[in-house]
């Protein structure tokens, strides 16, 4: 599943970059960017937030205790009162917002906001079928395919920079749209390819009325908290990237293309990790094996520590470097790069945060607790929307991302705390000491990185390509075995376990 993530999100990366070079930081890049960030609020409010941590312990439960043509059907109610919810939702937004353009005089970044905002709003029905029908794959131990389905919606978003633009006209303000045509199509792409695996499972659609349907009224009241949550992040999100596009033009753009390079090691371990443990968790809950339980998210949170503290160290010492290489073409010139990096070294440091935040969340899902986690989620929301509006003003997109960063951190403290009270044998001294290890691993692996960075670039610079490369890589590789070095010499759990993994696939090819 992380390779098939990795895969995903590398042509993730790529597709941004494909974005930098057509359209920059500027004013065009951040209304298309706001546009598409609201049916993605949506998605995670209806789709693979909320709606999948509810549906997937019922799911489980069903196959266990119901059997197989229960659960079907028991899907298939799910399934047909988001496909009402969704179309309605679109119905009403799409015309709405054309109300609006009619009736009010925007300017004309909002009116070009609004305008692709209005043709990309019905991808909320596709992507929120295709999180429900991967929550069915994961439930039944699918986990490579549904990851590759993303992998399909990048190529297709690819395509349609390189291809399909051009022809929509002479501005970037005008073939923009073709790329808002393209998210509905990959929309539709992500969630056909999930259909074939599904059949051999045994699935086939059928219409289940979901009014008064017993397992969607079970569904509701268990993601009514976790709605409530995304609610309160959609509005915060919502709140602060409205005022950040008032203030500057680059900023809401600059903070994207950052937030998507913290998301290539998070989704690549992190979100892999934590879509694995969902499924996995509810089963160990339902058959009330609490020992394993713990032993399970124990050694999942150590892992994830043990990849995201040196990704994180990396990010923010060579984020200059990193967004150059990957960004620094066509429309993104130097000050977009400056720009772009200053927001990833104030988001950097909160990326084992947010992967944590992630498997904490999921771990209370799967004991069938969504208040908890809703609870907290209102309340970081509330301090990082406090933050960001403190913020975005004097640090512009750094501020944004030094308050998501601290938000955080907040969540995730809180999140423990609580995990421990409903979890008695959920011990933090083992969770405690190896992460202080490898905190004090990280901040090793920062200094070299930030050294060898320092030498490279006083005596080689960044002009040709190879030079670029290794204004990455070098410090990149060198800080990484030196972290690699300190682990196994601390003798951190993660290091020996992943180091003895790795041996044994070795040793079994050999053979």
């Amino acid at each position: 599943m992380g390779l098939a993530t990795m895969l995903s999100r590398l042509l993730g990366m790529v597709r941004e970059m494909v974005y930098a070079s057509f359209m920059g930081d500027g004013p065009v890049a951040s209304a298309f960017k706001v546009a598409f960030m609201v049916p993605n609020l949506f998605r995670r409010l209806l789709g693979e937030g909320a709606l999948t941590a509810a549906f997937i312990p019922i799911f489980k439960e069903k196959e266990k205790n119901a059997g197989e043509k229960e659960m079907w059907r028991s899907a298939n109610a799910v399934i047909c009162g988001l496909l009402i919810a969704t179309i309605g939702l679109s119905v009403l937004a799409v015309v709405g917002i054309g109300i609006a353009l009619a009736k009010y005089p925007f300017v004309w970044k909002t009116y070009l906001m609004l305008k692709l905002l209005q043709i990309m709003f019905p991808y909320v029905i596709l992507v929120c079928l295709a999180a429900v029908l991967m929550a069915m794959l994961n439930a039944r131990g699918h986990f490579f395919v549904p990851a590759m389905g993303a992998t399909l919606l990048n190529v297709v978003m690819i395509a349609t920079v390189l291809f399909w633009a051009p022809g929509f006209g002479p501005t970037i303000a005008s073939q923009i749209f073709a790329l808002a045509f393209g998210v509905l199509i990959a929309g539709m792409a992500q969630a056909a390819f999930q259909v074939p695996t599904l059949r051999k499972e045994g699935f086939r659609f059928e219409w289940v009325t979901p009014w008064h349907d017993p397992t969607v009224r079970e569904v509701l009241k268990k993601m009514a908290p976790g709605t409530l949550g995304v609610a309160a992040f959609q509005i915060n999100v919502l709140v602060t990237q409205g005022v950040a596009l008032q203030i500057d033009d680059s900023i809401n753009a600059s903070f994207d293309y950052a937030v998507r390079l913290m998301e290539l090691p998070q989704g690549v371990f992190g979100i892999s990790l934590a879509t694995y443990l969902l499924p996995t968790l509810s089963g160990l809950a339902v058959e009330k094996k609490f020992k394993e339980f713990c032993a399970t998210y124990r050694q999942g949170f150590n892992y994830l520590l043990f990849v995201n503290l040196l990704a994180s160290a990396l990010l923010v010492v060579l984020a200059e470097p990193i967004v150059r290489l990957l960004f620094e073409r066509g429309a993104f010139d130097g000050a977009s790069t400056e720009r772009a990096a200053f927001a990833l070294a104030w988001l950097a440091p909160g990326l084992a945060a947010f992967s944590a935040v992630n498997i904490t969340a999921r771990a209370f899902y799967a004991l069938g607790d969504t208040k908890t986690p809703m609870h907290i989620s209102i309340a970081s929301l509330a301090l990082n929307l406090v933050i960001a509006l403190w913020f975005v003003g004097p640090f512009r997109q750094g501020g944004l991302a030094a308050a998501n960063t601290i938000s955080a951190c907040g969540n995730l403290a809180l999140l423990m705390y609580g995990l421990r009270r409903a979890l008695r044998g959920l011990e933090a001294r083992l969770l405690l000491a190896p992460a202080l290890s490898m905190a004090g691993a990280a901040i090793v692996a920062a200094a070299v990185a930030w050294g060898v960075l320092s030498v490279w670039q006083s005596r080689i610079g960044h002009d040709a390509l190879w030079s670029k490369l290794g204004e990455v890589f070098v410090p990149m590789t060198v800080a990484s075995l030196c972290y690699w070095a300190v682990a196994k010499w601390q003798k951190i759990p993660a290091a020996d376990e992943a180091w003895g993994l790795i041996r044994t696939k070795l040793l079994r090819r050999k053979d």
